[in-house]
């Protein structure tokens, strides 16, 4: 979920920012202030500001610190390397104001304009939501900004800017003698279209059924039972817990409030992540167990120990409220041991995110597994959106990126209006994981933005994760790239900034005290990091090669796997950058043994320009075989028979064997050559993911499951799906 912040803005008729407080707009002088209207005691409060603050303001009446009543009160300021942020702390819980003179800016246009107040309050914990009377004066102070911003008119608003166990891909099931999921994080499972027990196949088809095949004979594989939904319910995630099924999907039903034609057109349903459990102890008969579900679309959902947890984003449909009322403003979840149905999250059970200025719910489900029928299923609903998550077996972390699209004081008003990109930034928060127990812990707002949860990573206590900050096209403030090191109250206590400019991130991975992370442009530049000291991280080693690699995947600790792109680079006429293409798939094995001197130990090109495999988006897709050193994945093999022209060649997977003293093997072509006047893939044929159990491996597509023997890769037999 993306969030949207728009920050304090103050104009040539500026005004006392006490609250919501309103200026026009001058894009050749003004300064602009991201801040938060809540913070916590561990953390302080920050305020950003986009003209720096001189340093010999701190200490003087210039930038102080008061209470409401107008006290000058103690408080420790600090300024960041930059000078454009403001970090106070030192604060009992209370409420404050930052003023800050025209005289503490580093811009002289500015400093004849009055005394600024920008107020702020700091809280030892987030505090739930007290009732209807609270919730609505949010949403309606939140209204009222977007309002004043569509008139055209700045807003300024207290907001912040906002949106392992090593990586060790080993799952808990590791040792059994078939596949796993490709999870991130060691103990920590995550939910797939496909999952196998090693006698049976269940898939979720994508047409509102979840299918159970019987692989126990690869020879002779039968269909053993259908689960339909029912037509309001779509099937997308699995879960296998000890002879239990979980089905997660999403469930659509018309707003109960829609009244006219305009609304059913803009959103005629309303749409809700559900799950439902069933009892496997017979594949041929699944039972249903329970079903419980919360509002929004689903962001993620892991499963550790014997406890599922889900997150979900919604935002109410304040659109098609007459009267906007907290009533109507809760999410609502549901459970088919409590009613049957929907009903309102309890205020107790809402709170407010530091910083959170958004109409936006991240709400976390957990549910114990334990005994499925009747265990223990808690909601808590968070004002503030989500976007990537990262969970490890303790603790659960959710980003959110922010928008800053405020025009630069350094571009002039044409640069503004023809390219004006903005800034993302990242908030991320934290929460404590025991059993049903979800606890908000801390927040950390970040420069840059996070690609996706390979981006993140927990071990021994702190956070890393690596960020891409601005944007590669903006030749006067290019991007660059951080890595951060957070300790457990969400500190930064390292960190490296500006690495690779003008490139973003394109994947990354965390090997216990060693960081990986690829960058692109022009070429592909693989850094090595050591991350064994949390105060002090430094850049190893970096390895600059053509192409670039989406995905990133441990072979042992001296090596890694990179799955990406092969590229070539055009001159263009009349300018000095190159026009970069893709060609065919790339697989790269990177020795990274001598870490201040890494190497693409081999390389394995497959098809042209178009070839693509869902490992280059969903790490899910990848066949893992640890005894075998076996690596499968789904493939559509393009290339291009003339200039820009691009010619289906074939479908299917691909298995290779991939060691460090022999490099990348094609063991297994499971393609199939396109049929006579066969222009585009069949999508229902197409391979969606690779499992194996015991000696055979099989193939699972929408409409069909395939055996073949592991050993050889000759074909067993196959089953029809539909």
């Amino acid at each position: 979920m993306v969030n949207v912040r728009k920050p304090f803005i103050w104009g040539v008729s500026a005004v006392i920012l006490t609250g919501i407080a309103l200026s026009f707009v001058f894009f050749m002088e003004k300064v602009t202030v991201t801040a938060s209207e809540i913070a916590l005691v561990d953390q302080g409060w920050r305020a950003s500001f986009s003209s720096p603050i001189k340093k010999e303001a701190i200490g003087t009446s210039a930038l102080v610190v008061k209470d409401l009543k107008g006290k000058e009160v103690d408080a420790k300021i600090t300024l960041s390397n930059d000078n454009l942020t403001v970090h106070v702390k030192g604060l009992v819980p209370g409420e404050y104001q930052l003023h800050v003179k025209k005289n503490a800016l580093s811009r002289k246009s500015l400093h004849e304009l009055p005394l600024q107040a920008i107020r702020f309050q700091v809280q030892e914990t987030v505090e739930p939501v007290s009732s209807e009377k609270e919730l609505t004066a949010y949403f309606e102070r939140v209204l009222s900004q977007q309002k004043q911003l569509q008139k055209g008119t700045a807003y300024s608003t207290n907001e912040s800017a906002r949106e392992d166990q090593s990586s060790a891909d080993i799952s808990e099931d590791a040792t059994a003698n078939h596949s796993t999921t490709n999870n991130q994080v060691e103990g920590v499972d995550e939910a797939d279209i496909v999952k196998t027990d090693g006698s049976f196949i269940y898939a979720a088809m994508g047409d509102g059924t979840v299918t159970i095949t019987d692989i126990r004979d690869p020879q002779e594989m039968k269909r053993t039972s259908t689960i339909k939904m029912d037509e309001k319910f779509i099937p997308t995630q699995l879960f296998l817990h000890k002879g239990l099924l979980v089905v997660i999907g999403d469930r659509y039903e018309p707003y109960e409030n829609v009244t006219t034609e305009d609304q059913l057109r803009i959103m005629p349903v309303s749409g809700m992540t559900v799950v439902q459990m069933y009892d496997i102890a017979n594949p041929e008969k699944p039972t249903f167990v329970r079903e419980v579900g919360a509002e929004g679309y689903l962001s993620g959902t892991r499963k550790t120990g014997e406890m599922l947890y889900f997150v979900t984003t919604v935002q109410p449909p304040i659109w098609m409220m007459e009267k906007i009322e907290g009533e109507a403003l809760r999410p609502r979840i549901y459970d088919s041991n409590a009613k049957e149905t929907t009903e309102w999250m309890d205020y107790e059970d809402i709170a407010v995110l530091p910083g959170a200025m958004e109409l936006t719910y991240s709400i976390i489900t957990a549910v114990d597994l334990t005994s499925p029928a009747e265990s223990k299923v808690v909601t808590k609903g968070y004002l503030g959106g989500s976007g990537q998550l990262y969970m490890s077996k303790d603790n659960l972390y959710l980003t959110a990126t922010i928008y800053d699209d405020s025009p630069s004081p350094a571009k002039s008003d044409a640069e503004i209006m023809i390219w004006n990109p903005g800034i993302m930034n990242s908030e991320i928060f934290k929460f404590s994981l025991h059993k049903t127990e979800v606890v908000f812990q801390n927040s950390a707002l970040l420069r840059g933005h996070v690609l996706n949860q390979f981006s993140m990573d927990e071990y021994n206590g702190n956070f890393r994760v690596v960020t891409t900050e601005g944007n590669m096209w903006d030749e006067k403030n290019p991007s660059k790239n951080h890595l951060f090191i957070l300790n457990e109250k969400m500190t930064v206590v390292g960190s490296i900034e500006g690495l690779a400019k003008g490139e973003r991130i394109y994947s990354a991975r965390f090997m216990g005290d060693k960081a990986y992370m690829v960058t692109f442009r022009e070429t592909d530049p693989l850094f090595v990091i050591d991350v064994a000291k949390p105060t002090a991280p430094k850049v190893l080693g970096e390895l600059k090669i053509p192409g670039f690699s989406n995905y990133l995947h441990p072979l042992d600790e001296n090596h890694l796997i990179g799955f990406g792109y092969e590229t070539t680079a055009e001159k263009v006429i009349g300018s000095n950058e190159p026009r970069i293409l893709t060609q065919g798939m790339k697989i790269s094995l990177f020795d990274v043994t001598d870490f201040a001197n890494p190497k693409e130990k081999d390389t394995e090109i497959i098809g042209g320009r178009g070839t693509y495999s869902p490992i280059q988006y969903d790490h899910k897709a990848l066949l893992r075989h640890q005894e075998r050193h076996l690596f499968g994945f789904p493939a559509v093999v393009y290339d291009e028979v003339k200039k820009d022209q691009l010619d289906l060649q074939s479908t299917g997977s691909l298995v290779y064997e991939i060691t460090s003293e022999n490099g990348i093997i094609l063991k297994g072509d499971l393609l199939t050559a396109k049929k006579n006047g066969q222009q585009y893939e069949e999508w229902e044929k197409e391979i969606r993911r690779l499992l194996y159990s015991k000696d055979t491996l099989f193939t699972v597509s929408m409409h069909e499951v395939k055996s073949y023997d592991l050993n050889t890769f000759d074909s067993i037999g196959s089953v029809t799906l539909n």
